[in-house]
């Protein structure tokens, strides 16, 4: 983590991971107490996690300046998703939106309330709003992306998902849900790219993908292709309850 301000006085927290900028917390420092600071960090760290998910950045472009009124507001619905209450974080976002149409975040942080409460519908209208104020803002394409994905309207999600990885080319997460979506639709030559993406980007995170890749080689009959993938998978997650099985196809098909 390191700290940072910029000329008018906002500050950030940046979370890097391998010397690589991974995501940019804004903080509102309302008091000069440390604990204060210490807790506003916490509670925007938090639900960073929770709703944008790893590998999203939120950059100093993509923050909003609103009314104090509205900043209040949006305060209070952080504290309320980093509670987990959906109801009274949702009611405050639609406070914020209503006297504020533009605020693409709020938009966007409404989006993941619903999406969380399984509100897809809303959810997704709050997301496409958010885009439309802002249509190069990460945090919502990825998401948009993942929930047409989950209602298996893939090609909807390989258009939202190119224009996130566009946004953000470092998001293993984008990458790896653009390459799942083109398996879904069975064009496999185009996935393989994006899923080693997601490998490269997250080694150790994204382990699971060699799998996916070894499955795929497989039953295009390039089992050596295949080995290769378990091999690798199995350096990363060498206790992994298929070991044996793996290890076996490994030494009848790896050149």
């Amino acid at each position: 983590y390191r700290f940072m301000n910029i000329p008018n006085g906002r500050y950030f927290m940046v979370v890097e991971r391998d010397s690589l900028e991974v995501s940019r917390i804004e903080m509102v420092i309302m008091e000069l107490s440390k604990t204060d600071v210490r807790r506003d960090i916490v509670l925007q760290a938090r639900q960073l996690a929770a709703a944008a998910g790893r590998g999203n950045i939120i950059s100093v472009a993509d923050s909003y300046n609103r009314s104090p009124e509205n900043q209040k507001l949006f305060k209070q619905a952080m504290d309320a998703v980093s509670k987990d209450d959906r109801r009274n974080a949702a009611a405050l976002l639609n406070q914020i939106v209503a006297a504020d149409p533009k605020d693409f975040v709020a938009w966007t942080e409404l989006g993941t309330v619903h999406f969380r409460d399984n509100r897809t519908g809303d959810a997704e209208k709050a997301y496409k709003r958010a885009i439309e104020e802002k249509p190069g803002f990460f945090v919502p394409l990825l998401n948009l992306g993942k929930l047409q994905f989950s209602k298996k309207s893939y090609d909807d999600a390989i258009e939202t998902l190119t224009r996130a990885v566009a946004a953000n080319s470092q998001s293993a997460e984008a990458n790896h849900f653009l390459g799942e979506s083109y398996l879904q639709i069975k064009k496999g030559s185009k996935a393989v790219g994006y899923l080693n993406e997601a490998i490269k980007l997250d080694p150790m995170g994204m382990a699971e993908i060699h799998l996916r890749l070894a499955l795929l080689y497989h039953g295009a009959g390039l089992k050596d292709r295949a080995a290769n993938e378990y091999a690798l998978f199995l350096e990363k997650r060498p206790n992994h309850p298929e070991k044996k099985k793996l290890e076996k196809y490994i030494a009848e098909n790896r050149k």
